[in-house]
């Protein structure tokens, strides 16, 4: 087996291993609403949320893995491109597993996207991204969050008048059952969405290798790609399943308080708005959408009932995932290009 094949393999673990990691961190977005508002225990939540991711690849056309595959202009055969990928998906890594020991919501997505183009940009310059795809990914950035924030906004809003001869207990309870259903929902958005974006990296990593062709599209029914639509969501399932509580703190508890019709609420806007991405093929933060959500349902009782200053820190952390992957995935690009052969 050559060396570069050696590469290929070290590097679809890291994927899984990134993908597994993306579980974990972004677990918490799917399940914060539903743990915060006591209709499931953490452990409990994070097995119903783990499900869904799973079976997310049977229901989304895998759209996003295509946008993700082509970011960078991939000359297939080429060894030098197989350490492009490996070095973006170190830079993800890194940024993913410190932003989860801070206890921050970040994107673990354009952390991914983030390290994939510098790293490209290290080895060929500007010249070599698709800035289409990267445009479509950093438009959403802040349309993610506010397409959550006013769907949330009106669905709570629709709900308020709709229930509004109800007896508060019946509501509670009612949205109790309701919040399991939003909570699946918002789960299969997240293991639709996320999921795919390793599926890309694997992709254009065997392009590199020249396994497959540029124009090859994702199928369970080819043997070619099935296994990498699997392997990619069992990754994803297995690593919501180990849970992220620190961040499911800062999500649920800590933005502002939440009853299980704010939880539903929050949980269904956000899925809506991640199912409308998927559809395009928009690789969406997550993390950027529920919390979008939340800061919309808590904004119909009293704007002062958000606690702007955490916030205010979430979206500093956002706005330097992907350069700081980049320069991060930049750095490990150029430290192996100093020390191996193939350049």
């Amino acid at each position: 087996m050559s060396l570069t094949w050696i590469v290929v393999i070290l590097t679809v673990a890291m994927a899984l291993i990134f993908d597994a990691i993306n579980g974990f961190h972004d677990s918490a977005n799917s399940i914060a609403t539903v743990v915060s508002t006591r209709v499931l225990s953490p452990r409990n939540a994070v097995i119903w949320a783990a499900f869904f991711n799973f079976i997310a690849m049977f229901i989304f056309v895998p759209r996003v893995a295509d946008t993700v595959s082509k970011i960078v202009r991939i000359q297939a055969g080429d060894p030098a491109f197989v350490y492009v990928v490996l070095a973006g998906l170190v830079g993800a890594i890194v940024w993913d597993v410190l932003t989860w020991w801070l206890g921050l919501p970040t994107s673990s997505s354009h952390a991914l996207i983030g390290g994939f183009a510098g790293a490209g940009i290290a080895f060929q310059g500007t010249g070599v991204i698709r800035w289409e795809k990267i445009w479509a990914t950093v438009r959403f950035i802040p349309l993610s969050p506010l397409i959550g924030m006013a769907l949330g906004f009106v669905i709570m809003i629709a709900v308020y008048w709709l229930f509004r001869r109800w007896r508060p207990y019946d509501v509670d309870k009612l949205f109790r059952k309701g919040q399991l259903v939003s909570a699946a929902l918002y789960s299969l958005g997240h293991g639709g969405n996320d999921a795919q974006k390793t599926m890309g990296i694997i992709v254009a990593l065997l392009v590199a290798a020249g396994a497959l062709d540029e124009n090859t599209r994702l199928s369970l029914f080819d043997p070619r790609t099935a296994w990498i639509i699997l392997s990619c969501q069992i990754a994803m399932a297995l690593g919501t399943a180990l849970g992220g509580w620190r961040i499911v703190k800062t999500m649920g508890m800590k933005l502002t308080k939440l009853k299980p019709v704010h939880g539903f609420c929050a949980e269904t806007s956000g899925a809506f708005t991640i199912f409308f991405a998927t559809h395009w093929g928009i690789p969406v933060s997550t993390t950027h959408t529920i919390a979008g959500a939340i800061v919309g349902v808590g904004s119909t009782t009293h704007a002062s009932s958000i606690k702007w200053g955490v916030a205010m820190r979430i979206i500093i952390s956002w706005l330097v995932t992907i350069p700081f992957s980049a320069l991060t995935a930049a750095l490990v690009f150029w430290l192996i290009k100093l020390i191996h052969p193939v350049f």
